[in-house]
């Protein structure tokens, strides 16, 4: 087998965020997400990851009781115009930052989703992907995606996950396979996860020989108190750059298509893994 894709030909500064959006405040927490891009763009950073349903705040007692003030609408063609948003719009404009941000997204069709919105650097703003794999409560309130997307930032192929599709090695592998050099994860990890928030994300890394960039939600109030820790893990799982459990963080790292071509010489699962498993699985008694 060999690489589905050739890898980039310069590196990519990003950017993970970790903050406190406000429960409902779209129109604010779109103020907080432009300042928090502003400060990505400062430090560098060409993208720019903010938590899992950042615009609306991960707080389901709100996104049930009032839908209408929580969601954006998307066109038929996955476009957003909400007017609550324009200084997202500008800020990525002036930043020149690509920004990969959660919302509930209503469609046309009814859906509700977990969205990943993309707003690009010319202020456009799309629904990127929604989310797969649904967690807990989540089932009860939105519908889950049924496909997988890719960012394309340059020449770099970004694949997109959000929070709990990267539990599932099989979503990070995807990506991969899709030929992504890094996966994205808009993420809302609440205290007490710490250890599996740790290990989820620097083991998509190395399962896929890929950059990983997670962002999480922080602070809150229980049962609804997040635990920080953004993190950018190198392709070996190593991170590159992580939060503290408390506290707003604007964290940037580059990502270097060198370190991506030596790991994937050294560690060669993508190239060696088999098409499949050999067929019935022999059982044996002990």
């Amino acid at each position: 087998m060999t690489q589905p894709h050739t890898l980039p030909s310069a590196p990519l500064t990003v950017a993970t965020v970790q903050a406190t959006p406000t429960p409902g405040d779209v129109a604010g927490n779109a103020v907080m997400a432009a300042d928090l891009v502003r400060r990505a763009g400062e430090g560098g950073a060409r993208v720019a990851v903010l938590p899992e349903l950042f615009l609306c705040a991960y707080h389901p007692p709100v996104l049930a009781a009032d839908p209408a003030g929580t969601d954006v609408a998307a066109d038929p063609a996955g476009m957003v115009a909400d007017p609550r948003l324009d200084p997202l719009r500008a800020a990525a404009r002036e930043a020149g930052v690509t920004a990969l941000v959660g919302a509930a997204v209503r469609h046309l069709d009814g859906r509700r989703t977990i969205a990943a919105l993309v707003v690009d650097r010319t202020g456009e703003v799309r629904v990127g992907y929604d989310k797969q794999q649904l967690w807990g409560d989540e089932r009860e309130l939105f519908t889950p995606g049924d496909r997988g997307a890719t960012l394309l930032v340059d020449d770099w192929r970004l694949g997109l996950g959000i929070c709990y599709d990267g539990c599932f090695p099989e979503h990070g592998r995807a990506a991969a396979l899709d030929g992504a050099h890094a996966y994205l994860c808009p993420s809302g990890y609440l205290a007490g996860s710490e250890h599996r928030r740790d290990l989820y994300y620097a083991a998509r890394a190395l399962d896929n020989t890929m950059f990983v960039v997670f962002a999480n939600a922080v602070g809150g109030v229980d049962p609804w108190r997040f635990n920080g820790g953004a993190a950018i893990y190198d392709p070996e799982g190593r991170a590159l750059a992580r939060g503290a459990d408390d506290g707003t963080a604007v964290l940037v790292a580059t990502l270097d298509p060198a370190v991506l071509a030596a790991t994937r010489a050294a560690h060669s699962m993508l190239v060696d893994r088999l098409s499949d498993q050999g067929g019935a699985r022999l059982s044996m008694p002990g």
